[in-house]
């Protein structure tokens, strides 16, 4: 993990493309989980390594379509936020943002990254526990998630398209459109399904371990916590971009809930 730490900062610095964790976010975890299905073949550690790599493939692609791989690797869309951050008063300046490029983004994402996969280690370390029911609900929930994540992604993706070639001829997508933010489809129950669902995945990988390990609470809960902790301090900035833009985001914030959808609605 160090070397891929170090080759982030670096080519990021010479770059000034500070996505390149981004780029690997969707690679690591299946790299990570098939070394470990490598030194630990069991059905489980199999299981689990399969489903990471069906979330990664689906991730690459929905990065790939925005615009985040390039032939040359170092290049690519960058994330909007990191230019956001280097402009703003606190990390304006080569200095400090090098050290937050080198401690937060190179480092922190790539500790996180190597820990929301550990559930498959935490597995690996039983190989003689036998499949269980739960195993089988953390599969079913995860492969549900990835589902959920890939319909929000499209949703997205297709009203981003549609904003950017200034279409307004979509009957789903009319009034968000006009708003300039999208409200229709699953972001009509949850300000961030895409997000919401990422978390919901990491949380279901974690089961495996409590399957392994039969113990609810294990090390390898650090890593979803943490996973959960960054994605609501990335929405809580990237909804202050949004109301700043949008007028009418605030009432979106305060009629629909960010992450957990409500169960019961009201009817006026």
């Amino acid at each position: 993990m160090l070397i891929v730490v170090i080759l982030c900062f670096i080519v990021s610095e010479l770059t000034r493309n500070y996505s390149q964790v981004d780029k690997l976010w969707s690679l690591l975890p299946p790299a990570y989980s098939w070394m470990t299905v490598a030194a630990f073949p069991t059905a489980r550690t199999v299981i689990m390594a399969l489903l990471v790599t069906l979330w990664g493939l689906r991730l690459s692609y929905n990065f790939y379509r925005k615009g985040g791989y390039s032939i040359i690797p170092w290049q690519g869309e960058e994330d909007y936020r990191w230019k956001i951050l280097r402009e703003s008063n606190a990390l304006r300046g080569r200095l400090r943002f090098g050290l937050f490029n080198l401690l937060f983004i190179s480092l922190y994402q790539n500790i996180i990254i190597l820990l929301f996969t550990t559930p498959i280690l935490m597995a690996s370390l039983s190989p003689g526990t036998p499949l269980t029911i739960t195993d089988i609900a953390a599969a079913a929930l995860m492969l549900t998630f990835i589902i959920t994540e890939t319909v929000a992604d499209n949703q997205q993706f297709r009203f981003q398209t549609m904003k950017r070639s200034e279409q307004s001829d979509a009957e789903m997508f009319r009034d968000s459109l006009k708003r300039g933010f999208l409200r229709e489809g699953l972001w009509k129950y949850v300000r961030h399904p895409n997000f919401a669902s990422e978390q919901a995945i990491w949380i279901s990988f974690y089961l495996f371990s409590v399957a392994a390990s039969g113990k609810w609470i294990n090390f390898t809960l650090l890593g979803p916590v943490l996973l959960v902790i960054l994605f609501i301090g990335s929405s809580i900035m990237t909804e202050k971009i949004s109301s700043s833009k949008y007028p009418e985001y605030s009432t979106y914030q305060k009629e629909v809930p960010k992450f957990i959808p409500r169960i019961f609605r009201s009817r006026d």
